[in-house]
Formats: structure tokens, sequence, C-alpha cells
């Protein structure tokens, strides 16, 4: 009888492994707006959008850049990084507390338990400056 509660205990840690892998996944929707709308997005991992407001899905862990383009307007280039996100360091702090220590090395190398940032970006783009001749 002993045997059996060990195991459904063991069972019930093991199904809470990987808890911000499940709960969080290891994408998530990484959005553009523009002031004016409409402007183009390509990232420096070969993803774009065609014309903001935009979403991108993209991975949680990603690190890149994007530039943001519009006919007549200067371009703007945007650096985004990733952080720990409050959702993701409960998840990863219930692997540890329940013993989920498979959870957790799961969790850390998918990426689950961080957010980029910034998300949104919001850009207002600036009209481009004729150059002037003489």
């Amino acid at each position: 009888m002993k045997f059996h509660r060990v195991a459904a205990i063991f069972a019930a840690g093991a199904s809470l492994s990987a808890c911000a892998t499940i709960t969080r996944g290891q994408h998530e929707a990484w959005e553009v707006q523009t002031t004016p709308p409409g402007a183009s997005v390509k990232t420096s991992l070969g993803d774009s959008c065609a014309s903001t407001p935009c979403s991108i899905r993209m991975k949680r862990e990603a690190e890149f850049s994007a530039e943001i383009t519009k006919p007549g307007y200067e371009p703007v280039k945007v650096s985004v990084t990733h952080t720990t996100a409050g959702a993701g360091g409960a998840g990863m702090a219930g692997n540890l507390i329940l013993g989920g220590v498979i959870g957790a090395v799961i969790d850390a190398n998918t990426g689950a338990t961080q957010r980029l940032t910034p998300n949104p970006v919001i850009v207002t783009l600036e009209p481009r400056k004729s150059e002037t001749t003489q």
C-alpha cells in the first residue's frame, strides 16, 4: 500500500514537470505598432510582416533586431531581447518546489520562462528629410 502512495506522489510530481513549457509554451506573439500604420517589419531572424500593426510568432528566448520601414519615412531599427517573465518564474519555482528537476531543466532549455522585450514595440515614424541641393 505504501508503494502505491509513493508511486502516486511521484506520478503527480512528474505530471507537473515543465510547468512553464506546458502553460506558456515556447513561442509568443511579438507585436509592432507604428504611427502612421502600414510600415513593413523585417527581423534579423528572417521573419517579417508586410503592414503594421502586426504580430509575429517568435520563440520566447529569441534575441534579434528588427528594421521597420515605410516609404517616405526614416527607417527605425529595434533590438529585442528576453527576460524572465513573472509567470515563467512562477512555473520554474513550481518545478523546484514540487521536485520536478527534469521539468526545471526542460523549462530552462525551451525558453518557456522568458518573454520578449520590448513587446509590444511602439514606434512613431519620422518623415524622411528631403535632401537639399545647393
